[in-house]
């Protein structure tokens, strides 16, 4: 398997009018793999953002499975050892939404996180960080939605 990223969506999707698999299935972004070098470290980081920590399974002295969501989220991270190829730090593109940007950069700053000044762009506002390997996140603020 192959970790190339992934991005949690921000609210509802596009119209799937037409599409015949849209009338009888729902696909939902359940898990998104990230490849780290230390399990525990990448475990306490994120559990330091707020994540909830849903599983830590160890399979086997050469398998461990650890599954984290994001507050409010339904769709989740997962990382661990002998479950994710790639290079850790190499999962660009994730990405949480939020509806106060500026409590979410306090947020990642009380608890220790390098987090980006705010960036504002017309499709929204953005703080970015990283975990400890470089796996990168982008969190999304859309100012419309909160109008």
């Amino acid at each position: 398997m192959s970790v190339l990223g992934g991005i949690v969506s921000c609210g509802t999707s596009p119209s799937t009018k037409g599409n015949p698999m849209a009338d009888t299935l729902d696909w939902t972004l359940e898990l998104v793999m990230i490849p780290v070098s230390d399990v525990d470290r990448t475990k306490e980081f994120y559990t330091r953002v707020g994540f909830n920590p849903d599983h830590d399974s160890v399979v086997d002295a050469d398998t461990r499975f650890v599954q984290m969501t994001p507050p409010g989220s339904n769709a989740s991270i997962a990382f661990g050892r002998g479950i994710v190829d790639g290079e850790p730090g190499s999962v660009k593109g994730l990405l949480v939404c939020v509806s106060d940007i500026e409590a979410a950069r306090t947020h990642l700053l009380d608890r220790g996180i390098e987090v980006s000044e705010v960036d504002v762009q017309p499709w929204g506002h953005f703080v970015y960080f990283a975990d400890p390997d470089g796996n990168a996140w982008s969190v999304q603020y859309l100012p419309y939605r909160h109008a």
